[in-house]
């Protein structure tokens, strides 16, 4: 599922414009013969960016992300990513000098600088006895995003009440894309450039931090059992970690697969003990290289031991492994069946002992059953219980947008991934189905008790490689949630764009009502009207944010617009530091508990605006009689851009 190439572009001529297409993606080393300067003050950053940078971040390659935008990171996050991050291979061949150069150019800062908090820090550290708060992800809620009054401590009723009690900006930031989860009177989330951290979830400081070895975009996923305060998450580079919910101590971690290309970018599900970790990767970026045989990587899922962290089973999403299928124009070898990674979070279904997921593309040709699936795993071993494809010959990489294609598989696409997870929900009859919604615009439900077979599919958007069904949807009842994207994809996807909110009939499929989002974007640059992260829904009303930057609520029954907020803008965060608010997107979706609505904003990335904040609205303060004339007077609360007690 490569959110990259937006819209797709005519075929780039050269070998110039494939290896733009590596710098972006992480495919190939530059050419060799970089000066082996170790001193950055003693090399040109800026001649050094020209030379091997600017002609991918200049645009001629979508998923770069333009010069603005990372002049917008910190130089340590630009050296991190040259050095141990996505763009190693092609920083390589630089001197560490040359790196530094680069970093310290972009950015404006000093490497030796010392790097600034997340959050004023809290006086203590211990959390906080008692009931134990989760996420929307990951725990034994079949993906259904449901927050009921007793997690959230509100209904739509109280949405007009809520005010926003304090901002956190992410340092060296550009795109906040892991979702929180809120328990132990903290909340937990992943980021950018600062690793996993703890916030008090009333006053926003901060309790702990804990490094990552890349950015964690996954949502964060709390033991719900006191006993054993654990969260787990996974990072851009395929490693799953463990860590302690009271004072970020690494508890285990592992890599689950040794392909280079391997990443994690769904919250895990835990159940009973066990962890279930989805797999996908980037290969499709290297097979831009006609030397490269793609390809290799096939999705899967992982059972862990959530307390030890020891591996039970490893079930691929293809069980046949890759093998020589001829070679390209080239003279390399294509080898096959590939990909069908997985890019969402399992749904359990602990009364039939299984889990489901959804997949995205093959690599490779020949295409096969398996991509663009929706499969159901057995909890105890793995085993693929059933398969129902719902689109067929969907093959794709990345160089089926560059002018030496040799690595195109002959089906060109459409790129038609399961982004969004699957949902397990009960009809009114008692019936359980699970519903997919997938990037071509269409939603589906499938009987889990019938091998998979198709009850009902509905088209809601035009689709596209940004979606269509993106990032998430939701269920409350027989209210079925469907936020559409349709971000703009050039010709391949042709017809309306239909972006908004759509409320489906669980036992159905039939629409009770469509919010459209109409362009309000005006000069915004990189705003589109349509939502791409997931929602979620609480009584009386279903929230999400959309690519414009605006948080929205709509009536549950109506779809009329109860509330809103706009994020574009800067914020005074805590500690007297600035943030700014962007789109939304990435699987993180709003997160109520407890009277609080906590969300993310900001997607710098894949042509979205940029944002680095974490907000929490809460219940506004009730207004106080007027103080006499000779009370002593009050001592100032914290709020946005104060320091936290």
């Amino acid at each position: 599922m490569l959110q990259a190439l937006h819209p797709r572009q005519p075929r780039r001529r050269g070998a110039a414009a494939l290896l733009a297409a590596s710098l972006a993606t992480g495919a190939l080393p530059l050419a060799a013969g970089a000066a082996a300067a170790t001193d950055p003050g003693q090399v040109d950053g800026a001649a050094v960016y020209e030379q091997h940078c600017a002609s991918c971040h200049g645009g001629a390659v979508k998923k770069a992300p333009e010069k603005t935008m990372l002049q917008l990171m910190s130089a340590r996050v630009i050296l991190a990513a040259m050095e141990e991050g996505i763009m190693q291979p092609q920083a390589s061949a630089l001197s560490r000098g040359e790196r530094e150069a680069v970093a310290e150019f972009l950015s404006g800062q000093d490497l030796a600088a010392v790097p600034a908090e997340v959050a004023p820090r809290c006086e203590a550290t211990a959390i906080e006895p008692g009931v134990v708060r989760v996420g929307a992800w990951g725990v034994n809620n079949g993906n259904q995003r449901y927050f009921p009054p007793s997690l959230a401590g509100m209904t739509a009723s109280d949405l007009d009440n809520l005010e926003l009690k304090w901002a956190v900006r992410f340092p060296d930031a550009i795109r906040a894309r892991s979702q929180p989860a809120v328990a132990h009177g903290n909340v937990y989330l992943g980021s950018q450039s600062s690793g996993v951290i703890a916030l008090d979830a009333k006053r926003g400081c901060l309790r702990w931090q804990f490094p990552t070895v890349a950015e964690v975009r996954t949502g964060i996923v709390a033991d719900p059992d006191p006993e054993t305060p654990y969260l787990y998450f996974g990072d851009l580079v395929g490693y799953v970690y463990a860590i302690d919910a009271r004072n970020g101590e690494l508890l285990w971690r592992d890599r689950p697969d040794d392909h280079p290309s391997l990443t994690i970018t769904a919250a895990p599900a835990l159940h009973d003990g066990a962890l279930y970790v989805s797999l996908s990767s980037l290969e499709v970026t290297a097979a831009a290289d006609p030397g490269y045989e793609c390809c290799s990587f096939r999705g899967a899922v992982v059972r862990y031991d959530a307390h030890s962290g020891e591996r039970r089973w490893k079930s691929h999403t293809i069980p046949e492994a890759p093998a020589a299928a001829g070679t390209n124009a080239a003279g390399t070898t294509i080898l096959a069946p590939s990909g069908a990674p997985v890019w969402n979070t399992p749904s359990i279904d602990p009364a039939r002992g299984r889990l489901y997921v959804g997949t995205g593309e093959n690599y490779s040709s020949p295409s096969e059953g398996h991509s663009d699936a929706i499969i159901a795993m057995d909890l105890a071993d793995g085993a693929i219980a059933w398969v129902t494809q719902v689109t067929e010959g969907d093959a794709w990489n990345i160089a089926c947008e560059l002018e030496e294609d040799a690595n195109c598989p002959a089906e060109d696409g459409p790129d038609y991934d399961f982004g969004a997870a699957t949902i397990i929900a009960r009809t009114g009859d008692g019936d359980d189905v699970v519903l997919a919604g997938q990037k071509s615009g269409k939603v589906y439900a499938l009987d889990p008790d019938g091998s998979g077979a198709l009850l009902w599919e509905r088209k809601l958007g035009r689709g596209g490689i940004q979606g269509g069904i993106h990032f998430g949807m939701a269920v409350a009842g027989d209210a079925f949630y469907v936020p559409v994207s349709d971000f703009y994809g050039g010709p391949r996807w042709p017809g309306e764009a239909r972006p908004g909110m759509y409320r489906l009939d669980v036992a159905s499929g039939e629409i009770a009502w469509f919010h459209r989002h109409e362009d309000r974007c005006g000069e915004r640059k990189h705003c589109q009207p349509g939502i791409s992260a997931p929602a979620s829904a609480i009584d009386g009303a279903v929230l999400a944010g959309a690519m414009d930057g605006v948080l929205r609520a709509y009536d549950a029954d109506s779809g009329d617009l109860l509330w809103s907020y706009d994020t574009v803008r800067s914020f005074d965060a805590l500690g007297g530091y600035e943030g700014r608010g962007g789109s939304f997107g990435g699987a993180a979706g709003p997160v109520l508990a407890d009277g609080m609505l906590y969300v993310t904003s900001g997607y710098g990335i894949y042509e979205h605006m940029p944002g680095n904040v974490l907000l929490a609205f809460g219940p506004k303060a009730p207004v106080k009689a007027p103080v006499k004339a000779s009370a002593k007077a009050p001592v100032s609360g914290a709020g946005p851009g104060a320091a936290a007690p």
